[in-house]
């Protein structure tokens, strides 16, 4: 193994050319406050953050856990880390504190950096608290007498002791940049360890695939623990010289009131925030002509929400699809070219995507759903799991491919398109349906404004899909009437047994539908089996 020379491509150096071109232009602005930081200051506050963990003793290849809501310090803290060598471990604020303290002793963090809004700092010392190891708690602007469970010092205070310059540490392109974890949706989250080349390598073939420049602002409303926002946006704007609005949440209001306040060019977010925007009463008097496309991601997108968002922000909306371990985006739709409504777009440049029968593993052709495998430079690991790394990837033709758990066709053109979850998929006497496939079909009636399918027992087919709706403000129809029209439109096997009405879907943190409660919700409905 070699050492890199300075300047090598890592994660501590990603806004380093940005800053030496534009100094003094905004890299972040706060959404809610205005509250503007010039790439000169924000590298300034990035040496502080890095130069204060180091005098706590964090070095190189050592876990950091940070948790925060969105704010400019988790970002100073994130690439502060990665300057030292250090390994950032993005915390879900909206986790339990079992599942906290769980993250902390697998990804065996030895510092926790919490903010010091809301119950960010008891919830960090709790989970801190209940770990194993020792590990050092550092509250962001604590109150001061304030005692928290466990040892807590003032990061703030050590940021403010700290110098203002921190050259970065040089590391080897295959060392751990950042470890985030899995949802957990099925298990135990997983530590996935990112290195510096591959997170390097998707920053830079985002910036380049969708032109973002110096003269890009985009809008992040989403988490920053999470990849929507981090990989769409943070990272390739940085490396390109762009503006990042930072949100400290996603308030449809707030959005839109930053959106004519900052002209913001780029969208990014999950199919629940667009719906949101486009209900919001302050839509019509909101100026967002400075809107030029949107990227939406991480579930399922509806044709009608392009069409939607089209004709609401007179731009573009485009697709893409992903996945922590995988790059961790895979592919996207062609910000100019051919666009395919439904469909997450082409693979990125040096991202290789096979098709295969998740029984045999043999690849199939064009147009047939199957198991989607992904190799690229930013393809990850797994933390501590070799029998889960043995069993997700495997090499083909000398090249180490990840096998997704995710069902997907591509057709004769290269596009992709995401049918669902190996996981997901409902067996309704001996036939395969995706919950996506019959959302798709009740989507298409001019009542749905929105909806979720789950499985639910069924006395004689085993299992078979449920179904929740939204119905839009202008048409309504019964619950007959929407499984009679899945029937008319789709397969009989498909259709959902019962039809439940709701005013909205639950969602997780990250925004996406909350599947597991409205399972649970529909197994207590039926009180047994359909």
């Amino acid at each position: 193994m070699t050492t890199p020379s300075r300047g090598s491509p890592t994660l501590g150096r990603l806004h380093e050319q940005a800053t030496t071109l534009w100094p003094d232009k905004t890299a972040i602005l706060v959404g809610e406050t205005g509250e503007r930081i010039t790439y000169a200051e924000f590298d300034a506050r990035v040496a502080r953050a890095g130069n204060a963990l180091a005098a706590s003793g964090v070095g190189r290849g050592d876990r950091v856990g940070l948790f925060f809501p969105n704010e400019p310090a988790y970002l100073s803290l994130f690439f502060g880390a990665t300057r030292l060598g250090a390994v950032p471990v993005p915390l879900n604020v909206e986790s339990p504190t079992e599942t906290l303290a769980y993250v902390l002793d697998d990804s065996d963090a030895g510092t926790v950096v919490a903010s010091g809004s809301g119950d960010c700092p008891e919830r960090a010392a709790a989970a801190a608290a209940r770990t194993p190891g020792t590990v050092t708690l550092a509250i962001d602007d604590a109150e001061p007498g304030v005692e928290y469970e466990g040892p807590a010092e003032s990061y703030a205070a050590a940021v403010a002791a700290a110098d203002d310059e921190l050259e970065p540490r040089d590391v080897d392109g295959d060392e751990p940049a950042f470890q985030p974890y899995t949802s957990g949706s099925t298990g135990r989250p997983k530590g996935v360890v990112v290195d510096h080349e591959g997170a390097v390598w998707n920053a830079n073939v985002i910036r380049k695939v969708h032109y973002f420049d110096e003269n890009e602002r985009g809008l992040v409303a989403a988490p920053l623990y999470h990849k929507n926002a981090m990989a769409g946006a943070v990272k390739p704007l940085l490396l390109g010289g762009g503006s990042v609005v930072v949100m400290n949440g996603f308030d449809p209001e707030a959005v839109l009131a930053a959106v004519e306040a900052y002209d913001v060019t780029y969208l990014t977010g999950v199919p629940a925030m667009y719906k949101l925007l486009l209900d919001s009463d302050s839509l019509p008097e909101t100026d967002v002509s400075s809107v030029e496309w949107a990227m939406c991601g991480s579930d399922n997108v509806p044709a009608s929400l392009h069409e939607e968002f089209r004709d609401a922000f007179d731009a573009s909306m485009l697709e893409s699809y992903g996945l922590t371990e995988g790059g961790p985006v895979v592919s996207a739709s062609p910000r100019w070219g051919v666009r395919k409504v439904g469909s997450a777009g082409l693979a990125l440049p040096d991202v290789e995507t096979r098709v295969v029968d998740p029984d045999t593993g043999a690849e199939l052709p064009p147009g047939e759903p199957g198991e989607l495998l992904v190799s690229s430079p930013g393809v990850a690991t797994y933390h501590d799991r070799p029998e889960k790394v043995a069993e997700d990837f495997e090499y083909r033709d000398g090249r180490r491919f990840l096998h997704t758990d995710d069902v997907v066709r591509v057709d004769e053109q290269g596009y992709h398109y995401v049918v669902g979850r190996l996981d997901d998929m409902l067996i309704v006497g001996g036939e395969n349906v995706y919950p996506s496939e019959v959302e798709e079909l009740l989507e298409r009636h001019d009542a749905v404004e929105d909806s979720a399918v789950v499985a639910a027992p069924h006395a004689v087919k085993g299992e078979a899909p449920v179904a929740f709706v939204v119905q839009s403000e202008s048409e309504t129809a019964t619950a007959e009437e929407l499984k009679q029209f899945s029937i008319d439109v789709g397969p009989a096997y498909a259709h959902p047994r019962r039809v439940f009405f709701r005013e909205d879907l639950p969602l997780t943190g990250t925004g996406k539908v909350d599947r597991e409660q409205l399972e649970a919700t529909a197994r207590e409905s039926i009180d047994g089996k359909l």
